[in-house]
């Protein structure tokens, strides 16, 4: 079979025969139709991370594909047989049923970070309604897959902040009640603010560093600011006061924390709201053959969408 094979750190995995999966005590081998692109892949295959594997392998570590009795899932890939591949093998007792009407590629979309954008507020942040939402970061998958489940959970006010651009301000097509560009002028704190109405209850935070600060600052009494990602730095200069003056609750979140009942809950109802519209995703599909390329933008961070790769067929 063909897959997407990482022979050595720090360098893009290569397009070519491996050798069949096959399903070890308690696995499934998945015939692969869809599997995204994320952070997290090109940080396992960096060196980095704090779990090795022996190489080569392949990469993913999720996707959507079928069982040999039809069955559609979302599932966590085994290694070495990563979920960028014709076929894959995954725990049988972790699969998520893909909700009917979700096309396969929007359902790997939804993997990691759009699970985790309906779980910060929703599970993580215990978000009620009529509460203001802010959330930093808004253009990315996570962000703005939070700022649409924000309105659906029942905010009554939503604010998305991030780099001013076009895609920016189209959340306000897609829940938002206002926009804040963090590269604009004046006081970043008093925007944030004065956009929330006088402070925000919950700030789901993908970026933290910064703008994590100025939203503490622009956060209301008693406050809930969940850390989700660092993609503006992971370090950030933090008076004692900013927290101790609001009793501002600081909550760190990764999504496979929560329980798996929890995350299968999120997974099925996220997709049904895609499928019918309610939340909209961006995403590109790309064929696994142009790995490689794919693996380049997401590194610059410039893809624009969430880059799902495509195993066979006309993508």
């Amino acid at each position: 079979m063909v897959a997407a094979v990482l022979h050595e750190y720090r360098e893009p995995p290569r397009f070519e025969e491996f050798a069949e999966p096959t399903a070890g005590d308690g696995e499934v081998v998945v015939d692969v139709s869809a599997a995204a692109l994320h952070h997290l892949d090109l940080l396992k295959a960096s060196g980095d991370f704090y779990l090795e594997q022996p190489l080569p392998a392949v990469v993913g570590g999720d996707g959507v594909g079928r069982l040999e009795d039809g069955r559609r899932v979302l599932f966590e890939a085994v290694a070495p047989h990563g979920s960028m591949a014709e076929r894959s093998a995954a725990k049988a007792d972790t699969l998520f049923d893909v909700p009917e009407g979700l096309d396969d590629a929007a359902a790997a979309a939804l993997a990691n970070s759009g699970i985790a954008g309906w779980l910060a507020p929703a599970w993580r942040a215990d978000l009620q309604p009529g509460e203001t939402v802010l959330v930093l970061g808004a253009t990315g998958q996570t962000g703005s897959v939070a700022v649409q489940a924000a309105k659906l959970l029942g905010a009554g006010r939503v604010v998305a902040a991030a780099r001013g651009s076009e895609r920016l301000e189209r959340l306000l097509e897609r829940g938002a009640d206002a926009t804040v560009a963090l590269d604009g002028d004046g006081d970043l704190s008093e925007r944030l603010r004065d956009a929330a109405g006088g402070g925000a209850d919950v700030t789901i935070d993908t970026l933290w560093g910064e703008p994590a600060v100025a939203a503490m600052g622009a956060a209301a009494q008693f406050g809930r600011h969940v850390q989700v990602g660092h993609l503006a730095g992971p370090e950030l200069g933090l008076v004692a006061p900013a927290i101790r003056s609001k009793s501002l609750d600081v909550r760190g979140f990764m999504h496979l924390h929560a329980p798996l009942e929890v995350r299968r809950e999120a997974f099925q109802r996220l997709g049904e709201h895609v499928a019918r519209g309610d939340i909209v995703i961006d995403f590109e599909r790309v064929p696994l053959a142009e790995v490689a390329d794919a693996w380049e933008r997401q590194r610059r961070a410039d893809a624009g969408a969430k880059l799902v790769l495509i195993p066979k067929g006309d993508p």
